[in-house]
């Protein structure tokens, strides 16, 4: 098939480091190509590709220190793609609703991928119009705030693979990865670890709207011997970060889309201790790969019985169901039922 990948500017297809969409727009694009397909990508023009490459902006829109209006680049790529559309069988956008108007008035089957949250106010009438705009959620989870949204389908995220893998490192702390913010809770991890008697190691970025949250809540709380703060890392360090730990703890405080650092864990066979918000339920599989559990005590408890777990059973899952050769054929399932919905049929005359 002829698929455009659309993803947004902000950082580059992969990232340089953190960025959960773009990482994977990245994993799904590569993948498509290894596939056969015919992939182009519109992204920055920093990102790296085995597909054709559409420059939107010179580079990722996060390392332009003298932007102002990060959507001026953004509507370029728009009517970039409008005006190429029937070079493809489907447009597969990465932008959440920022394409419904636009893309509703030309022929090329579209669908949205909607990485983000969906229980904010403002998003329900975008969805009230645009009622008959095909998108996928990445969970069922996901969707529950918004059931007006016309879901084609679920599919979870995927990995490579080969991507992360188990290291021959033994366990020594407790690990929380991604970015530091209220919803992710970094607060929580930490007590849940200086209750479980566990050094925890935080491998995480801090954005400028969060840095207030940091500077006031956790940084007093890292004393560099029990709690550390290692920063943001990216694919390569990941591994034997991941591996050292005895578990990831995702101990959130709000409707997680996905959250993609939970299968990172699995790839590297290690058990995920999490709070059932979200997507958790449906990514953890208590008592195969981690626990799903109400309350930091529950989670100090969880702690306990990490030794019941299999490490090798935990990748064994992710092989199952997140890789990335399963996410892509997902995709392509829903752009052939797109595409063969946009068919003209045959007219029979008897």
């Amino acid at each position: 098939m002829r698929i455009a990948q659309i993803a947004p500017l902000t950082e580059s297809v992969p990232p340089r480091l953190y960025g959960g969409t773009e990482r994977v727009v990245s994993f799904l694009t590569e993948e498509l190509v290894r596939q056969g397909h015919d992939v182009t990508l519109f992204a920055s023009g920093d990102s790296v590709t085995s597909a054709r490459l559409r420059p939107m902006a010179p580079r990722a829109l996060r390392f332009e220190p003298n932007l102002r209006d990060p959507m001026a680049a953004h509507a370029l790529m728009l009517e970039e793609v409008y005006r190429s559309a029937d070079q493809f069988d489907v447009l597969h956008f990465h932008l959440d609703y920022t394409t419904y108007s636009l893309f509703s008035r030309q022929k090329t089957p579209f669908v949205t991928t909607l990485h983000g949250r969906l229980d904010l106010p403002e998003i329900g009438p975008v969805y009230d119009r645009f009622s008959d705009v095909p998108v996928v959620s990445i969970s069922d989870a996901q969707r529950r705030p918004l059931p007006q949204a016309n879901y084609v389908a679920t599919v979870y995220h995927g990995l490579p693979v080969d991507l992360l893998t188990p290291q021959p490192v033994k366990p020594r702390y407790l690990a929380f990865l991604g970015r530091i913010s209220p919803e992710k809770a970094p607060d929580r991890a930490i007590r849940i670890a200086r209750r479980a008697g566990i050094p925890l190691k935080i491998a995480a970025k801090v954005d400028r709207v969060d840095e207030e949250y940091f500077c006031a809540k956790i940084r007093p709380m890292i004393d560099g011997r029990h709690v550390e703060m290692i920063g943001e890392i990216g694919d390569a360090a990941k591994p034997e970060f991941v591996s050292g730990a005895h578990a990831l703890l995702l101990p959130i405080d709000w409707p997680e889309p996905f959250g993609l650092v939970m299968i990172e864990a699995m790839a590297c066979g290690t058990p995920v201790i999490a709070f059932p918000a979200g997507s958790v339920p449906e990514v953890v599989e208590d008592g195969l790969t981690g626990f799903v559990v109400p309350n930091e005590a529950a989670a100090v408890a969880a702690v306990g019985r990490l030794p019941s777990l299999s490490r090798s059973a935990i990748r064994r899952r992710f092989e199952t169901r997140f890789s990335a050769e399963r996410m892509a054929a997902d995709y392509v399932t829903v752009y052939e039922r797109l595409a063969q919905a946009n068919r003209p049929r045959l007219r029979v005359v008897g």
